[in-house]
Order: C-alpha cells, then sequence, then structure tokens
C-alpha cells in the first residue's frame, strides 16, 4: 500500500497530523478511524449477503415454484369483491 512512499514521508504526515490535531487528539481520531473502517467491511459484507440472497431466491422463482393463495400477510378469504355493475374500460362508441 505504502509501496512508493518511504519511511521519511511516513514521519513527515505522522508530524503534521500530530501539531494538526495534538497529542491528546490522536486517540480519538484513531479510534474514530477504526470504527470507520469496522462499519464499511461489515456494510460491504452485509450487501454482499443480501445479493446472495436476492440471486437464491431468483433461481428459485425460475425453477417453477409458484406460490398459491393470497400474498403474505392477507388472510385467506379476505380478497376484495368484485365491484357492484359492469365496468366499461372504454366510452361507448357512437
Amino acid at each position: 500500500m505504502f509501496g512508493s512512499m518511504g519511511i521519511t514521508e511516513l514521519v513527515l504526515i505522522l508530524f503534521i497530523v500530530l501539531v494538526i490535531f495534538g497529542a491528546g487528539k490522536l486517540p480519538q481520531l484513531g479510534e474514530g478511524l477504526g470504527k470507520a473502517i469496522k462499519g464499511f467491511k461489515k456494510s460491504v459484507h452485509e450487501a454482499d449477503a443480501i445479493e446472495m440472497d436476492a440471486s437464491r431466491q431468483e433461481a428459485q422463482g425460475q425453477s417453477g415454484a409458484v406460490p398459491s393463495g393470497p400474498p403474505p400477510g392477507v388472510p385467506p378469504g379476505a380478497a376484495s369483491p368484485p365491484p357492484p355493475g359492469p365496468v366499461a374500460s372504454e366510452p361507448p362508441k357512437a
């Protein structure tokens, strides 16, 4: 990662960070950076897991498994009744 940077450059960057933030803020800065990296890794891992679950569900859907009955969360027999009277989708032609 730091292949092109030498020890001198790293020491200079560390010195500049020390001057800007001070010795008291460095532990807090390191902790915040560590939490950010950990959160990023966790979100990337969760995104991969979500994509894998979606691809599995898609593969199961293509295998011909069609669920029967009402959609989840709707009790059986609770389908809405048809509207009363005829329903015209087009106006009458003259």
